[in-house]
């Protein structure tokens, strides 16, 4: 007689999140300022799927929850080898430079700040990062640890394309 959604019940707990950034921002307009918040969140579920969303709302909550939305919505695989990433690989968004570097296992997440959180949720145990742009902007360090979460599939790709291209 009643369905219960296992689905929905299913979603919410899949995915942990965490607050990455939260800031206030305002924009005038005839009648004065108007004023807003904008959320940056990160969603992953510790198993090789992880994403990140910004939103702004009218109020914190509001944010949070269009940001978490978004957040799993923009979610990437991260191709994992004993825990850790298949090889060293540095990328560049905006003024944002960073470097990961895999590790043996037990070495652990050496890692600062946003980088350290992305690959908690990713789920990537031992590795080594270097954030070497000179900006503390926690938005696009975190875009630059995506980015290169995603090259590194591609990457991981084209290898296996050129070994199944030579035998």
């Amino acid at each position: 007689m009643f369905r219960k959604n296992f689905a929905t019940k299913e979603n919410k707990d899949e995915f942990e999140s965490k607050l990455l950034d939260l800031s206030r921002v305002s924009h005038t307009r005839a009648g004065g300022r108007r004023i807003g918040f904008r959320a940056v969140m990160v969603c992953g579920d510790k198993n090789g799927l992880v994403g990140i969303g910004v939103a702004k709302g009218s109020d914190v909550a509001k944010a949070i929850e269009k940001a978490t939305k978004a957040a799993k919505k923009n979610m990437i695989k991260v191709p994992m080898i004993n825990e850790t990433i298949p090889h060293q690989i540095e990328t560049k968004f905006g003024p944002a430079k960073i470097m990961l570097k895999p590790q043996r296992k037990g070495r652990g997440l050496v890692a600062g700040g946003t980088v350290r959180i992305i690959c908690q949720l990713a789920g990537i145990k031992n590795i080594s990062s270097k954030i070497i742009g000179r900006t503390g902007n926690k938005l696009n360090n975190a875009k630059a640890t995506i980015l290169a979460l995603t090259k590194l599939k591609s990457n991981l790709k084209a290898k296996s394309e050129k070994s199944k291209a030579t035998t």
